[in-house]
Formats: structure tokens, C-alpha cells, sequence
């Protein structure tokens, strides 16, 4: 089918619907960094623009629209539903283009912690938006290592299907890993280890050509707070997060055997990036751009269910 994407960032939610055998022909964000990877590994169709000045009627039709929508909008303390209230601006944007293109079907990811806030005022609040554009929804959370992701990612997934559609797309998707299996069993396979994932990739002092493959000498403390909890290498990496700034403040989580940290190359491994995915900017660049994606495996099962 072909696909719309809105804040596509570097491409892991389009390039799991590619894997699956889908077109995306319009995609959008307004990272310069994430706008050149995008357009280095899956195509020059993204738009470099805030959402806000882009017109609906300019993107071309399809029949899925997907988008992970900014949730840093949402205000724990109040959720009054104002018309004008801005900090729902990038949300309702995506209802704005659903309104408009009537694609068949959509996806919309975040994250998990978005089912409690307000008390889970706000998820209702949204669900309800997208049902008003004219859809059945469906949604539910997602760990991304029940899907040969390298790590325990814990994602909202939103799911809409245009009132009136014969069709039965079944959702959400099965998984495909489980860490309740010693081996193979009836197709579920065990969980991936991080330290399974990154076993192949050398040292970056020992392979200088391979991209994104810098080490920060940043000296490592153990002291239990994000970032600074020892990696069990038997178990999917904790989750990738993107908190931190661009002024080096990215939390970066330790190398499996806990003698430094990863890499931006180890840390896209750890997220289902393919090898030959190389990001553009700066390191931190690098790392945010890897931590806000979705891990494309978890956007192929998905995409998959079409």
C-alpha cells in the first residue's frame, strides 16, 4: 500500500513499513540532521518543514498514514480540551491530515507512559479525536523485543481503520519472541540479547571505517540511574531514550560488557537499524536521531498486518 508518513524523524517507523513490502510516498519532519539520514537511506520524497506550514491538500493520497506524534505537548497537570490549547498543536495535526486525505487506515506510536498520564485523561481525550475523524480505533502496548528487537521497549500503538471498510485487518500483531522459550517453539523464538546483537561488531578502535562507529571516552559510573546501570548481556538492552540535549547531555546506555559506552552504531544495532544505515551529524546528533525512532523489526510487524 502506499503510505504517508508524518513526524517521520530518521526513518525506523518508514523502513519497517518498507520492509514490508510498502511504498511511502510522502514523509515529513523538521530535524534537519534526521531529514538528511532519511534522505541518504530511504528517500528524498521527505518534506523539510514544521508541520504547521504544510497544507493537507499538497500531500499526495494513500492508504495509510503513519506518524509517531511529539508527546511532549501533553500536560500531566491539566487536560482541559481547550480548542486553542497549543500544547496539543502537533497531535491534532495529524488529525487535521486524517480529516482531509481519508486514508484507509493509520498508525500512531508513542510512548507507553502516555496510557497514565492525567490519569488516562489524555490517551481517552485522543482516542476520541481520532475516532471523531471518522475511524474504528484500536490501540495497545507493544515490547519490542517480542519482535527480535534487541530490547525491552515498551511502545503505545494506536490503530485506526476508516468506518465502513469490509476488509478486516486484524490487530494488534502476533509476537514473534518471547523470553518463555528455550529455543524455537511453534515459530516464537527466544528474546535477542544485546550482547547476542553486538557480539559481531568490532571495537571502534579496531574498525575506523565502519560508520557511525565512535567511542566517547566518557568515564562510566555505576550508580543505578539511567545511564549508569550495568548491562546484563544475556537480556534485551533497557530501553534507548532520547533524554539529554544537543549540548552532549544524551543519555547513552552502557556497552554489554560494561566497559564503556555504545556507540551510535551499537546503539542503532540495538534498535534494529540495518548495518548499512548510516546517520548524518554529529555524534549526539546520531544518538538522538536513533533514540526518538521506532526500531524498524516492531515497524515491520506491524506493517505487516496489511
Amino acid at each position: 500500500m502506499k503510505v504517508i508518513s508524518m513526524f517521520s524523524g530518521a526513518g525506523g517507523l518508514d523502513l519497517g513499513f518498507k520492509m514490508a513490502g510498502h511504498e511511502i510516498v510522502w514523509a515529513n519532519d523538521n530535524y534537519e540532521e534526521a531529514v538528511k539520514t532519511y534522505k541518504r537511506n530511504i528517500g528524498e520524497h521527505i518534506v523539510s518543514d514544521s508541520i504547521e506550514n504544510i497544507s493537507a491538500s499538497s500531500i499526495p493520497d494513500a492508504e495509510i498514514l503513519i506518524g509517531g506524534f511529539p508527546c511532549q505537548g501533553f500536560s500531566v497537570a491539566n487536560w482541559n480540551r481547550t480548542s486553542n490549547d497549543t500544547r496539543n498543536l502537533l497531535y491534532k495535526h495529524m488529525i487535521r491530515i486524517l480529516s482531509f486525505k481519508k486514508p484507509k487506515y493509520f498508525i500512531a506510536e508513542n510512548v507507553k507512559g502516555l496510557t497514565s498520564l492525567s490519569k488516562g485523561r489524555a490517551l481517552k481525550f485522543i482516542l476520541e479525536d481520532f475516532a471523531s475523524a471518522g475511524y474504528e480505533i484500536e490501540h495497545t502496548v507493544l515490547n519490542a523485543a517480542d519482535f527480535g528487537v534487541p530490547q525491552k521497549r515498551l511502545r503505545l500503538i494506536i490503530f485506526g481503520r476508516k468506518k465502513g471498510l469490509k476488509d478486516r485487518v486484524k490487530f494488534p500483531p502476533g509476537p514473534t519472541h518471547s523470553d518463555r522459550v528455550n529455543g524455537s517453539q511453534n515459530g516464537i523464538k527466544p528474546w535477542v540479547s544485546v550482547g547476542e546483537a553486538l557480539s559481531g561488531i568490532p571495537e571502534p578502535e579496531e574498525a575506523s571505517d565502519l560508520p557511525n562507529h565512535t567511542c566517547s571516552e566518557y568515564k562510566l559510573r555505576f550508580n543505578g540511574y539511567l545511564g549508569h546501570r550495568a548491562i546484563d548481556p544475556d537480556q534485551p538492552a533497557p530501553t534507548v531514550t532520547g533524554r539529554g540535549d544537543t549540548k552532549g547531555g544524551v543519555v547513552v546506555l552502557h556497552h554489554p560488557k560494561n566497559h564503556r559506552r555504545m556507540t551510535a552504531r551499537e546503539l542503532a544495532t540495538v534498535q534494529s537499524f540495518p548495518m548499512d544505515f548510516i546517520f548524518e551529524g554529529s555524534r549526539t546528533a546520531a544518538y538522538i536521531q536513533i533514540a526518538n525512532a521506532v526500531p524498524p523489526l516492531l515497524a515491520k510487524a506491524i506493517a505487516s498486518i496489511f
